[in-house]
């Protein structure tokens, strides 16, 4: 079975996840299925990394030390508007409204299949 391929194979996606061994499936997931990425396991590092500046879409968690996913979205909207998706173990209704009335592109709930992943990544390169 052959990888599906996304629209945009040169797009650099930021995964920002404080779980290292979710962090670096998912790099492993994104790279194979075309993009580039960079990883951070926290908001700041994100935020402070030179590759800042050049990411095309941000995949954050919710629950994360410091900033949280939710916070470093509205730090996104308001310095450097990028499509977000948010892949989490938080099933919680009130925080998914948060982020999509924030202008999220999807709210994924762990674990996430290959297709929903490469669907949401292409509704959030397409916006």
């Amino acid at each position: 079975m052959s990888t599906p391929k996304t629209k945009n194979d040169q797009a650099l996606i930021a995964i920002v996840d404080d779980d290292p061994s979710f962090r670096e499936a998912l790099q492993s997931l994104i790279s194979l299925i075309g993009f580039r990425t960079a990883i951070f396991n926290s908001a700041r590092n994100f935020l402070d990394s030179p590759q800042f500046r050049n990411v095309s879409c941000a995949i954050l968690d919710v629950s994360m030390p410091g900033m949280d996913g939710l916070e470093l979205q509205r730090h996104l909207v308001a310095t450097h508007p990028i499509p977000v998706i948010f892949i989490t173990d938080l099933r919680d209704t009130k925080t998914r409204e948060q982020a999509f009335q924030a202008g999220a592109i999807s709210f994924l709930n762990k674990p996430v299949s290959e297709e929903t992943l490469i669907d949401a990544l292409n509704s959030a390169l397409s916006a």
